[in-house]
């Protein structure tokens, strides 16, 4: 600790001294004890900020093994493709699909049934009700008008849509500003038949629309079903099948399509569609490249860590335990053999280690390829077996990170620091604290030293007033 010392000047001149730059300079003396304290806190910050980096970065690495491992991830993507596009065309193929082939043939397309009426003029008023039901359900009557709607078709469609009763009401205009009323069902296929009520089919409650502005001579308006509703038929792979609409998701587990039409065949011998369902090879050498390309960056940050930085300092993690832990986990879980089967390490996949000899890897796409296409289901049991590559290293990044609980490498070297920071900001603390108090007392005692100082040229002129009535002798006077 250095000294400080205290010019008074002369003791005689009445100026004293600067208490307030003498204070600091003491303070200054007293807060040098706290510099290993910061230092070694800074190395921790340091250390601290070099661990979350890794985490990071295996936080990353671990999230591409999880798309690889999980059995709903990329390894059950699907692609599908028809042989006719103008007939079949596929929507979709979910993970739940198996790949495989299959033929299928249309024989009619399924068509939605619909109603209208006759043709009434925009502003006619109409009287009466339409009474009708949808497919197999109970008989619906609307009235037409009543005290909050106006008795037109637009009122009329209006009221009929408020009620939910299965069919969409539109009203369709002509060229010539007349309009109709339409009635489109909400249920496809023969299960959403509109069927109007008249005097034969519902003779309770039949259809009783008339214009009284323009007179029809059509019984209801005309009101009647212009399209039935048809299921559409077809066959997938030799099975008769129907649906109720064009978009078919039931036939093929996992597989969505939508039938176009019947294609170039006839009624008894339709054209036969191939849907072909395999996997995604595409998507996964994707997410393997990615994850590989990841595992590199990892292995690059762990070993920047080792020398010296560009100033010549020590990197925060040389030749900690923790780096050395860290290169050992990732570099066996890459390097291990999993299994007896064709695809038992990541050199069959044509993964292997780089040329520069620094722990990174590198990916040979053509192998891949052939690997995804030759083992496919050996390569999703690398990934997600139980002891395979994927649960294993799966286990090892979980025991590195520091993400996953306190049990991880990472995490124990974080918690570590934190101890040894909590302490270090205590006596730090506790340094200023007394530090803060012998500022305070040292205040007070310069500020009545510097005021006995600053009296001293007072006193002493007291004196000499005293000395010279006592001697008559003036002390100010020459000679």
């Amino acid at each position: 600790m250095g000294s400080v010392g205290l010019s008074f000047g002369s003791a005689t001149s009445g100026q004293g001294f600067d208490v307030t730059s003498t204070v600091n300079q003491i303070v200054t003396n007293l807060q040098a004890v706290e510099t290993p304290w910061k230092n070694q806190l800074t190395a921790l910050q340091d250390k601290d900020t070099a661990l979350s980096s890794l985490g990071t970065q295996l936080s990353t690495l671990t999230t591409d093994l999880q798309n690889l491992t999980d059995f709903e991830g990329v390894l059950a993507n699907k692609t599908g493709s028809s042989s006719d596009t103008n007939t079949l065309e596929l929507v979709s193929a979910s993970s739940t699909a198996v790949a495989g082939t299959h033929t299928v043939t249309v024989q009619n397309l399924a068509q939605t049934s619909s109603a209208a009426s006759d043709a009434v003029g925009a502003s006619d008023v109409l009287t009466g009700s339409v009474t009708f039901k949808v497919g197999n359900g109970q008989w619906q009557t609307v009235d037409v008008g009543d005290s909050n709607t106006a008795a037109t078709l637009a009122g009329l469609a209006a009221v009929i849509n408020t009620a939910g009763l299965g069919v969409q009401a539109s009203v369709l205009t002509n060229a010539d500003g007349t309009e109709r009323l339409s009635l489109v069902s909400q249920t496809g296929g023969a299960a959403g038949q509109i069927t109007i009520a008249n005097s034969t089919n519902d003779s309770q409650s039949p259809t009783t629309l008339a214009d009284s502005t323009t007179p029809d001579s059509s019984s209801g308006l005309g009101l009647a079903t212009i399209q039935d509703g048809k299921d559409a038929n077809f066959t997938v792979d030799g099975v008769a099948l129907s649906s109720g609409t064009n978009t078919v998701s039931s036939a093929i587990p996992g597989v969505t399509f939508q039938l176009l039409s019947t294609g170039n065949g006839t009624a008894s011998n339709p054209e036969a569609v191939e849907v072909v369902i395999a996997n995604d090879t595409s998507s996964i050498a994707s997410a393997i490249s990615t994850f590989v390309n990841d595992y590199n960056t990892t292995i690059k940050a762990i070993n920047a860590q080792e020398g010296n930085d560009s100033s010549g300092n020590p990197e925060p993690l040389d030749g900690t335990a923790v780096l050395a832990q860290l290169q050992e986990g990732l570099l066996s879980a890459v390097s291990a053999t999993y299994g007896t089967g064709t695809i038992n390490s990541l050199i069959s996949l044509g993964i292997t280690a780089s040329s520069s000899d620094d722990g990174t890897i590198t990916l040979d796409s053509s192998a891949l390829t052939d690997a995804l296409n030759q083992n496919f289901s050996q390569v999703a049991s690398f990934f997600q077996d139980a002891g395979g590559f994927g649960s294993t290293f799966a286990e090892t990044l979980n025991e590195l990170g520091n993400n996953s609980g306190a049990d991880g490498a990472l995490a124990m070297a974080l918690n570590e620091d934190s101890s040894e920071e909590t302490t270090l900001n205590t006596d730090v603390s506790n340094q200023e604290a007394l530090i803060a108090t012998q500022k305070t007392n040292l205040t007070t005692e310069l500020n009545q030293a510097n005021e006995i100082l600053q009296s001293i040229p007072e006193q002493l002129q007291e004196v000499d007033e005293m000395y010279s009535a006592i001697t008559g002798y003036d002390n100010n006077q020459n000679g």
